[in-house]
């Protein structure tokens, strides 16, 4: 399994996808566990940069986190299903995230979860803000406590 951790860290809310990897990097450091499984990938604003691990790793599931403007509360998580990805308006990554997962489609044979969580704030700056954040760390607490049953 691969999660995938997209966004700007230098654009507020934009920064949950990294945040979310980067958390879920110290949990499993503090507990000290190797999750031989699961391959945690910060993916910054350029996740087109990753396909070439993704595919050596040829992981089963592929986990992608991002932000996403849904017209929601901020703060909001939303499972998207693949056929809808290109229906979403993602953030600030510039090359379309339904040409990635095509691209990765054509070299393995993966499930897709997409996470989405609807930012308040797209500002230059490097915090979180509070909803995304609480959202963020419950989304942590649920993938953690799952990938250690």
């Amino acid at each position: 399994m691969v999660i995938l951790g997209i966004g700007n860290e230098l654009r507020e809310d934009d920064n949950v996808g990294p945040y979310v990897i980067e958390k879920l990097n110290e949990f499993f450091e503090k507990k000290d566990l190797i999750q031989e499984s699961v391959i945690l990938i910060n993916a910054g604003s350029v996740p087109e940069n990753f396909t070439g691990i993704i595919k050596k790793e040829a992981p089963s599931h592929l986990i992608i986190i991002d932000t996403v403007l849904m017209d929601n509360n901020p703060g909001t998580i939303k499972f998207i299903k693949k056929e809808n990805i290109a229906n979403t308006n993602i953030s600030t990554h510039s090359l379309s995230l339904n040409f990635l997962i095509n691209y990765l489609e054509k070299f393995l044979s993966i499930d897709l979860l997409f996470i989405g969580i609807q930012p308040l704030k797209l500002s230059l700056g490097n915090n979180l803000s509070e909803e995304v954040k609480k959202s963020a760390d419950e989304l942590i607490s649920i993938i953690s406590s799952l990938l250690t049953s």
